[in-house]
Order: C-alpha cells, then structure tokens, then sequence
C-alpha cells in the first residue's frame, strides 16, 4: 500500500481520488450494448452473454425445477447461517416501517402521506469470481416485505450456463419470482427496455463494477429508476495507537479481495500503527485464496498519516466511503462527526464483513463518493409516497389569502381564481 504522510489539505480531493476508467471511453461502450438491447432483445442478450461469460444459452430464464433443484446442493451448515442472516435482515428492515399520521398543518387542512410499493422491480447479483449470494438476502428481503407486486432476479451464469445454486436457492426460499441467467451491462438494459423473455422493470437494484453502475445510470436518464450508483466496493478505516493492527489488516484485506478496482484506505494519527499494520498485511495476504485479486486492489490503496483527529474527520467526509470502521479510543465521540458515509462500523469486534452478510443492516451502499447525497438500501428505496390532503371550507378560509397572494404574485391568476370561486361559493361541499 501506499504511505502519505502528513499531505496537504490542497492535495486531498486528488490523494482520495478512487480508481476509475476513463468515463467517456467507458460510457460509450455501455451505450452500445444498451441500445442493442434495446433493438434486438433475446438474441442480443445471448450475443453478449456469450461473447462476457462464455456461454452460448438456449433459454435466459431459470427453471422452477432448477430452483427446486439448487436446495440439494447447498449444505446444511451453509442453510443455517442463511437463516440466522435472513431472520437479522428482516428484523432490522422491517422495524424501518411506520404507521403513517395524518397532520392538521391548520385548522380544517388535514394531509398525511401513504407508502405504496414500488410494482415491479429488478434485482441484479454479481456473479463472476465471487457470487454474492448475500446480495440476494439484502435485496430480496424488503422488496418482499414491502410488498412489490412483482421481484426478478439477473445473474451472470459460469461457463456452463448454471447459476450458482446458493442465489437459486435463496430466491426460492424469498419467493423471488423470476430468475434469469444474465449479467453485465445486458441484463441492466434488458431489465430497463425489456426483452422477448426478461420483462421491463420499475426500479434496478443491485451492485456491481463500473459497467454496471454506468448501465445504470444510463438507464436511470431513459425510463427507469435506480437505488444509487453503487460501484466498485471500497472501505475506510480510523485509527489510532490503541488499535489492534491485525484486526485492521484484516479489514482491509476483506474488502481489497472483492476486485482488482476496490480501494481500500486506513486514516490515523500513529506512525508506529502504520508499520505494524503493513506487517499485518503481508503476512495474511500470503494465506489469501484469492492473494492476486487482494494484491492488485492494494495498489490502490493507501495509508495516510495525519496530525490530529480533526483531520482525520475531515478527510473522512470528505471521502465519504462506502464502509467506514472506526477503532479508535474514542470511537463513539468520531462517531457522531461522521456526515458523509454509506454504513459504519465502530469498535474493535464490528467487523465490515458483520454487515455484509448478517447483522441485518443492508450491504447494498453508495461507493465513489455518492454517499454525500445518497443512503444505502432500505425499506423507502421500495417504495414511492403519495401525499394527500383534505381542506374542509373552513380549512380553505384560514389559508386561501396565503395561496392567493403568492398565487398573484407569481403572475399565476388561474391558480388564485380556484380558492376565490370556492370561498365565495354557497356549496357546503
């Protein structure tokens, strides 16, 4: 990793820059396929299917027999921490839920909002090297909840054309309704514009690498919503002296191993922290399975030394990462300073990989620095709110002199004359 020490406030927008592909290069590649798509469905969808994932398919859709099929080969100790996740999701998500009131704002002006489930919505889990079978309890579990009348699934398949048999077997333990062996950028386009198989949804969710977030927001300008771009993942650690500098090399490694294009940073005060947990690093990196993914991520990444806590408050926001640890000795005072973060974790036994998978809180974060302005999933990302109100003649009196004059005041007469006609009117409606 890379050692900063001590850098200028000027140099920080550049030193916390995350690595990316050139956006004009990258966007117009996504285009294409996007507009092919569009054009071509089915066919276009298998083209790439084959020319990403090597695979040449008869059929996109997964089978309920494949469905069915996938619960013989998951084991059982691999069931039970599905269970335990998938009880802890569901708490959390569903005391996120609240009865709606209804407001007098005036006498006689009573207005209250109603939540309705978004219809139908599509969920995309990245597969390749790592299947992120949690992604599917994350998504799956409030879409459920609240209620969406109708929740597809996009996977990439392997080279055979199978779908890995964990995601099968939580989309039918969910009562996910269709599932489909496509990934990449065609399965966001096929979700937007719909194919002769794969139905158009209302709403995208799901992670994944920069082709997908920019199919994403491609798609999110044309005809359908996105929960956030949601890019290659990346984790920041706040530490000090007191830290344990195995536990952050851990952390560091967790996330560095998602891909290559993951950043990973520690930010502390403690030369002597950094050291040690450069030691850390090489020595548990060795035991990596995937050691090469880890090491290729940790070239761009970086270990920044600063002077105060102050500083490295600053720096975080300003950042804003996706996950944030903070093991500090004073972890819950930084806390409470932290504006700009996906979701945070704090103390010495909170590790990242709780939230990834069954803490209950949702994985599914703004990356890249969208956590200035976004949330992570939860139960609002499934649901659109419709405003209501009922104004009695009283009600009208007592504010139709405000909405006249402001009515008038911005040239708009029409607006005015529709409180004037009521109020001079002898209906007791």
């Amino acid at each position: 990793m890379n050692i900063i020490q001590y850098p200028e406030r000027e140099s920080w927008p550049v030193l916390l820059q995350r690595p990316e592909l050139n956006h004009a290069i990258l966007e117009d590649q996504v285009q294409l396929i996007i507009e092919d798509v569009a054009k071509n469905g089915d066919s276009a969808v298998k083209n790439y299917t084959k020319k990403f994932d090597g695979v040449d398919l008869d059929s996109l859709e997964v089978t309920a027999e494949e469905i069915q099929a996938a619960k013989d080969h998951v084991g059982k100790q691999l069931k039970r921490a599905i269970d335990e996740a998938h009880w802890n999701i569901k708490t959390f998500h569903k005391k996120q839920i609240h009865p709606p009131e209804t407001i007098v704002t005036t006498a006689g002006v009573r207005c209250w909002q109603k939540a309705v489930p978004i219809g139908k919505v599509g969920l995309y889990i990245p597969g390749g090297s790592a299947p992120l079978l949690s992604t599917v309890l994350m998504l799956g579990i409030p879409a459920k909840i609240a209620g969406c009348s109708e929740v597809i699934l996009c996977t990439p398949p392997d080279d055979k054309g199978r779908v890995n048999p964990s995601i099968l077997y939580i989309a039918g333990l969910l009562g996910i309704d269709r599932v489909f062996r496509v990934g990449g950028v065609q399965a966001i386009a096929a979700m937007a514009h719909g194919t002769g198989s794969i139905p158009v949804v209302n709403k995208i969710f799901g992670p994944g690498n920069q082709y997908v977030t920019m199919a994403k927001q491609i798609v999110s300008r044309e005809s359908v919503a996105i929960d956030m771009p949601a890019g290659p993942s990346e984790l920041a650690v706040v530490a000090d002296a007191t830290s344990n500098p195995a536990f952050i090399a851990s952390d560091l490694l967790s996330q560095a191993e998602h891909g290559p294009d993951s950043q990973v940073i520690l930010v502390t005060d403690s030369g002597d922290l950094i050291g040690n947990v450069q030691a850390e690093l090489k020595t548990q990196l060795a035991r990596l399975p995937r050691k090469k993914i880890a090491a290729e991520a940790m070239k761009n990444s970086k270990l920044i030394l600063l002077k105060s806590q102050v500083e490295i408050i600053d720096m975080i926001n300003m950042y804003a990462p996706e996950h944030l640890i903070i093991v500090t000795e004073n972890y819950a005072k930084i806390s409470e300073q932290v504006i700009n973060a996906g979701s945070v974790f704090l103390g010495d036994f909170t590790p990242e990989s709780a939230g990834d998978y069954a803490s209950g809180t949702n994985h599914t974060l703004p990356t890249n620095g969208w956590a200035h302005a976004y949330s992570g999933v939860n139960m609002d990302s499934f649901y659109k709110k419709i405003t209501f109100q009922e104004i009695s003649r009283y009600g009208l009196h007592n504010i139709g002199d405000a909405i006249m004059t402001m009515a008038e005041a911005e040239q708009l007469q029409a607006h005015s004359n529709a409180v004037a006609i009521r109020l001079k009117s002898r209906s007791n409606g």
